[in-house]
């Protein structure tokens, strides 16, 4: 079993606080503070660990009186999740961001957990070369069509 790290726990917080109320508005320095951590610490999880292709609208204002409001997006059925994707998905997608969507679909419970592994696995560096984020893209593009055919 693998230790968790600040970061971890600084996740989960956020995670808790955004099951209690759809939107978490947090102040860096108080995050900070709770953690004992910078509070660019803070900054890493958020641009990490909340991204949209992980389902999250992050808003940040910086300054005395700052914030940071994390948001989950939600959408009203499945084929406006996959749509919404197949809108914003650009050219190429990094290894990053094609695990997050893939994640996403399993948690929507549009993929098996075998079948994210078996598309992770092909979807690598060193499996689909140079051209590897250009190839993602279409690759993922692929899979939400069929899984927006599946599904409708």
């Amino acid at each position: 079993m693998a230790m968790k790290n600040t970061s971890d726990y600084i996740e989960e917080h956020i995670k808790a606080l955004l099951e209690q109320a759809s939107i978490a508005e947090l102040k860096r320095s108080d995050l900070a503070s709770q953690f004992e951590v910078v509070p660019s610490q803070i900054n890493y999880v958020i641009k990490t660990r909340f991204t949209a292709s992980r389902g999250y609208v992050v808003e940040s204002k910086r300054g005395g009186g700052g914030y940071i409001r994390i948001g989950r997006i939600t959408f009203s059925d499945k084929h406006e999740l996959v749509h919404n994707l197949l809108t914003n998905m650009g050219k190429e997608v990094s290894m990053t961001v094609f695990s997050d969507i893939l994640q996403m679909l399993f948690d929507e419970s549009l993929l098996t957990e075998r079948e994210g592994n078996l598309f992770l696995s092909v979807a690598t560096d060193e499996v689909l070369g140079e051209e590897a984020p250009a190839i993602r893209a279409r690759m993922m593009r692929e899979i939400l069509r069929r899984i927006d055919r599946k599904e409708g």
